[in-house]
């Protein structure tokens, strides 16, 4: 028998309290997700371009700073909607991880080891060794189905692209069953339009996996997540994967996007040459959004100060980890994002 973690609404006045009623208490379960900035351990990977990362690579990638990295994200990891909830998040999908002995070490950090988290991980094909992974609290979250979808593009020349998996983890969380989906979609390098196949390719493969549950059970609760390295009103984003920012408007099959509405008042998870991207994000289907079982009440990001560059060329920035060829004891190039979800006792 799991402890659920109860909040009264008179605790909670900045949450959406027109979906909660107030005679009554509620679990209130935090899902983030977070793209940690190259979280790689010290070993040569033979098999993958993870050579920076190692004690005589470029980075001078030595224990030392391994175990500082793992447990600055740690800490973040440990405070995310903590304020308002009370304990770190149940969910938390990651990506930019290089496997799955950097997620055993992330949960062995004393800010996160008697949380409980499971993991949920598949080595993906990508060139540089990075994944997506997924954590979640034993207690509340009961997987029951974890696929790896992978996305192969073709450069120019013809060679094949390998880049990260989609993630697909189906589970009960407070039983309540939702499919959780991780993505980290193919970078802006060589430029933004450049690029933009590789992310609509990407997307039709999300939109696939998303429909495939669907047509299984049409009222599924899907949690679409990721850093998907385009805005929510991208072509790989908005036409693609049918998201809305107006969840009073919702039409079956498609997504609530609840960053867009933070995309367009100038807020982000990720900044560059000083525009603010949302990068990041969550969708939700539909399902999600109706007053029974577990059900959406707020999104946003997770910016606390000590996550932002305090001087100099990149004040205001997410404070990264690393940057200049050396270590700065910061934390990732991206603001972690969250979403709540209660459910009524």
């Amino acid at each position: 028998m799991f402890r659920l973690v109860t909040i009264l609404i008179s605790l909670i006045p900045f949450l959406c309290l027109g979906q909660l009623d107030p005679s009554k208490k509620y679990s209130v379960n935090t899902i983030a997700f977070y793209n940690v900035e190259n979280l790689f351990d010290t070993i040569d990977d033979p098999k993958t371009f993870d050579d920076d990362r190692t004690p005589n690579g470029r980075d001078k990638w030595t224990e030392e700073i391994y175990l500082k990295k793992s447990k600055n994200i740690a800490r973040v990891i440990s405070e995310i909607g903590k304020d308002i909830v009370g304990t770190s998040p149940s969910i938390i999908g990651l990506c930019e991880v290089e496997n799955k002995k950097v997620l055993i070490d992330l949960i062995n950090n004393e800010e996160l080891k008697n949380q409980g988290y499971g993991i949920a991980h598949f080595d993906s094909p990508d060139e540089r060794g990075v994944d997506v992974g997924l954590l979640f609290k034993i207690s509340r979250f009961t997987p029951i189905f974890t696929k790896a979808y992978s996305l192969y593009l073709k450069r120019d020349n013809g060679e094949t692209d390998f880049t990260r998996d989609h993630l697909l983890v189906s589970g009960y969380l407070d039983n309540e069953l939702i499919h959780f989906i991780v993505n980290h979609w193919p970078s802006r390098s060589g430029g933004r339009m450049r690029s933009e196949k590789g992310r609509i390719l990407a997307g039709q493969l999300n939109r696939k996996i998303i429909d495939s549950i669907l047509s299984t059970d049409a009222k599924a609760k899907i949690i679409n997540m990721g850093d998907f390295n385009d805005n929510p009103t991208d072509k790989s984003i908005k036409p693609t994967l049918k998201t809305v920012s107006n969840k009073s408007k919702i039409k079956r099959n498609e997504l609530f996007n609840p960053t867009e509405k933070l995309y367009k008042k100038g807020f982000g998870s990720y900044n560059y040459r000083g525009k603010w991207d949302m990068l990041d994000q969550f969708m939700i289907s539909s399902e999600l959004l109706k007053n029974y079982g577990n059900f959406f009440l707020k999104a946003g990001i997770y910016n606390e100060k000590y996550l932002i560059n305090q001087d100099g060329k990149y004040e205001g920035y997410p404070f990264r980890s690393f940057a200049g060829g050396k270590f700065l004891n910061g934390y990732s190039d991206h603001f972690p994002i969250y979403m709540l979800l209660a459910k009524e006792l």
